[in-house]
């Protein structure tokens, strides 16, 4: 049985890249009820100001959350705890030790500073843990002006990282490339859950690379805005009826790397 699919409703994107992102509560609610019922099976939704600025504010966060819940999207809600909403490590912490609605995961950035004390609060909390993790592309070497630890790969860092509940963290690692060799690796990491993403260009390769790994996979606007074909993708729902046909044609597993299939 495939993992669900997560689908990546806005990102880190602006308004100005088109009208199909969603932005307000209101149409994250509409194309998320849209997107489970073309087969995502869990939401990734960064929540926004009214202004459009990405925030783990409470007040921005727990509404969010709640008007999800109480339309009926019936799936698990993922929400980033980054440098894009918090720049200060400091700051996230007392921000998601704030929060009174929790989503059932929160996505932790294993190359930016402060990554295992959040991690672990956020499990002290109960929130599962999603850690993220570039492979390939130079992300051995992170740079502090991106947000990143200079000097330490994430991997290794979440390697280190003595979570005190493997049983609530999922690995969810974005190879530059849908080669195989990005994630030959990861079979020798904890047993935990693998999702496997790509951004753009190397969104739908990556996907099919998930497919065949046995790890689960994500689709959405946040990531990508075209569809195999090249088309641009109307809505997340559009991606996600497309994405479901992609994994349905992919045949899986025929890839030996992904702790989370074993």
């Amino acid at each position: 049985m495939r993992p669900p699919l997560q689908v990546s409703l806005n990102g880190s994107r602006g308004a100005a890249e088109g009208a199909a992102v969603p932005m307000s509560p209101e149409d994250l609610v509409e194309a998320a009820l849209a997107a489970v019922a073309a087969g995502a099976g869990e939401l990734l939704v960064h929540p926004r100001t009214p202004c459009g600025r990405e925030s783990l504010s409470p007040r921005v966060v727990g509404p969010l959350l709640e008007a999800l819940r109480g339309a009926g999207t019936g799936v698990p809600v993922v929400v980033p705890a980054g440098v894009g909403a918090e720049p200060d490590p400091a700051g996230r912490l007392e921000r998601v030790r704030s929060w009174g609605v929790l989503p059932d995961r929160a996505a932790v950035h294993f190359g930016e500073p402060g990554a295992e004390e959040l991690a672990g609060a956020l499990l002290d909390r109960g929130v599962a843990v999603d850690a993220v993790v570039p492979l390939g592309s130079g992300t051995g070497s992170p740079q502090t002006a991106g947000g990143e630890v200079a000097g330490v790969e994430p991997l290794a860092r979440f390697l280190a990282w003595p979570a005190p509940d493997h049983g609530r963290v999922r690995l969810v690692a974005e190879p530059a490339a849908a080669d195989p060799a990005l994630v030959a690796g990861l079979r020798w990491l904890p047993p935990v859950p693998v999702l496997l993403f790509g951004r753009e260009a190397a969104a739908w390769p990556v996907l099919r690379l998930a497919a065949r790994c046995g790890a689960g996979a994500r689709i959405g606007l946040g990531d990508v805005r075209h569809l195999p074909d090249g088309r641009p993708a109307r809505s997340n729902a559009e991606l996600v009826a497309a994405a479901v046909a992609e994994l349905a044609a992919t045949a899986a597993p025929a890839c030996a790397a992904t702790a989370g299939s074993r």
